[in-house]
């Protein structure tokens, strides 16, 4: 497995690197994002980017949405081409996992139909299907719904740290900034 650090996103250059990276590889290519599309999202005050770091340079990044209907979205990983097969997808994954659960007991995150080296890893990663959009983004394919759980919302206020929610910084990631 390959080390990386994983920190939020740093500024314009990463955001640029991110947003070519996602308009130029699988997914996106099929669904369509643009590079102006992918840096805008990227800049998207209301959601959370980290960037995975390695000897060479950006190796990856998340984007993951805590807001709205499905708290605790994972709403894409990228792995760059050359890095691909290395663990780095599942590192990307436990870090948002352990981010969302720190605060939420459900991971949410939608895989394509024609994704199926990405579907084969969220199975094995223990995420359930929980629906499908059919033609949701391109007519044809279909978006699947996956959930990962750990209990139900109500009651819920948080994990405490034995149940999922610590920090590690011995791993190599960083920890996120505190919300003031």
């Amino acid at each position: 497995m390959v080390e990386v650090l994983i920190a939020p996103l740093a500024g314009e250059v990463e955001a640029r690197t991110c947003a070519k990276l996602m308009a130029e590889s699988e997914p996106w290519l099929t669904l369509g994002r643009s590079y102006e599309s992918a840096l805008t999202l990227l800049r998207d005050p209301t959601r959370e980017v980290y960037v995975a770091h390695d000897q060479r340079g950006i190796a990856g990044f998340l984007i993951l949405c805590m807001v709205g209907a499905f708290v605790g979205y994972i709403q894409s990983v990228a792995v760059q081409p050359d890095r691909r097969g290395q663990g780095l997808g599942t590192q990307l994954i436990a870090f948002a996992e352990r981010r969302i659960l720190a605060e939420y007991p459900n991971v949410f995150m939608c895989v394509s139909s024609f994704n199926t080296e990405a579907h084969r890893l969220y199975q094995r990663l223990g995420y359930q299907i929980v629906g499908e959009l059919t033609d949701y983004i391109v007519h044809g394919q279909s978006e699947i719904l996956l959930r990962k759980t750990v209990g139900p919302l109500a009651g819920r206020t948080g994990l405490t740290p034995d149940q999922g929610g610590t920090r590690e910084t011995s791993t190599g990631m960083a920890p996120r900034p505190e919300s003031s």
